[in-house]
């Protein structure tokens, strides 16, 4: 996938334009949250080692901290990801259209995405309320559940706005197939995959080749 660059001249493009600004601090915040977790989680199983191994004093709650942590790195980074249309996509038929029936089937897609999502954020809040109003803990050291419980529908919340945008992005590419994409992914051909592999290789041969003459 890959970004779009310049200003839409039209204004709903610039609306578009606008939310997609609006949601991506949020959405970049979220996913350096997620990367401190997982960064964090590798500090304390360094320690659990050590610790175990040397002092004969393993972290308290070491299986516990992983369970409620890992909600936080697998579901805070999702509309981050989708933004940047990173997710895994089956588009062999989506790819091989054009103009307007390439939009519908996104519009398409999308709707059903945003429908899967608002069920899964339904739902993931009333788990987080049945934890929060039951006082769950885990079974170890009896670490509360509900914060990690509360990050699914947080997490699912944002991405259903992320996709709004898609949504919007898509329905103005419909009316206007000629229009400049914003606020969506854009699908890169088969010929710009190659040529960025290719950038990719060239670079790092000739960064290769001056770091072996400096030598």
């Amino acid at each position: 996938m890959r970004e779009h660059d310049g200003v839409p001249g039209d204004a709903f493009g610039r609306f578009v334009a606008r939310l997609d600004r609006l949601l991506a601090p949020i959405e970049r915040a979220f996913n350096l949250i997620a990367a401190l977790f997982i960064f964090g989680l590798m500090l304390i199983g360094v320690a659990q080692v050590l610790g175990r191994k040397l002092l004969n004093m393993p972290v308290f709650g070491y299986i516990d901290l992983i369970e409620i942590s890992m909600a936080v790195f697998a579901f805070m980074g999702i509309a981050w990801c989708e933004r940047l249309g990173g997710h895994v996509r089956m588009d062999l038929f989506v790819a091989r259209t054009r103009g307007r029936l390439r939009w519908f089937a996104e519009i398409t897609g999308t709707l059903v995405a945003m429908f899967v999502i608002a069920v899964l954020t339904y739902y993931g809040f009333e788990h987080f309320l049945r934890a929060y109003e039951f006082g769950d803990s885990t079974i170890d050291a009896e670490y509360p559940i509900w914060p990690s419980k509360l990050v699914v529908p947080v997490s699912f919340g944002l991405l259903w706005l992320r996709l709004l945008v898609h949504l919007l992005g898509y329905l103005r590419l419909f009316v206007k197939p000629e229009a400049q994409p914003v606020g969506v992914p854009v699908i890169a051909g088969m010929d710009e995959i190659v040529h960025h592999e290719i950038k990719e290789v060239v670079g790092e041969e000739k960064a290769a080749a001056g770091g072996a003459a400096d030598a």
